[in-house]
């Protein structure tokens, strides 16, 4: 699988203009979108990729799994999540947010 090096990071874009923006991002050329759950905007996400023109398999989408999220159960239960706020049936490339020990769970449950 190759990966394209230049993605549309799209934090701190409100939820209403994701959409847009990823679809203009596509549109001039970009091929990977990255997103996170703590974005609060992976409705949006999901909708551009849908309605972008360009075929779901040519565009790689990332995002992260919240920093909470540090169980295992946790981190598949917010895999699902993101995947029904998207909209897609998948999601090229998953990783943990910030590995951090902050807001942790008890040891025992990692």
């Amino acid at each position: 699988m190759k990966v394209p090096k230049l993605a549309l990071d799209v934090w701190m874009i409100p939820e209403k203009e994701t959409e847009a923006a990823v679809k203009s991002a596509i549109a001039m050329g970009y091929r990977h979108i990255d997103t996170a759950q703590a974005y609060d905007n992976e409705a949006g996400v999901g909708a551009g990729v849908r309605n972008c023109g360009v075929p779901r398999e040519e565009v790689f989408v990332t995002s992260k799994i919240a920093a909470e999220n540090k169980s295992y159960e946790s981190a598949m239960e917010s895999i699902d999540e993101s995947l029904r706020a998207m909209g897609l049936d998948y999601i090229d490339m998953m990783i943990i947010h910030s590995p951090q020990p902050w807001a942790l769970v008890n040891q025992s449950e990692i």
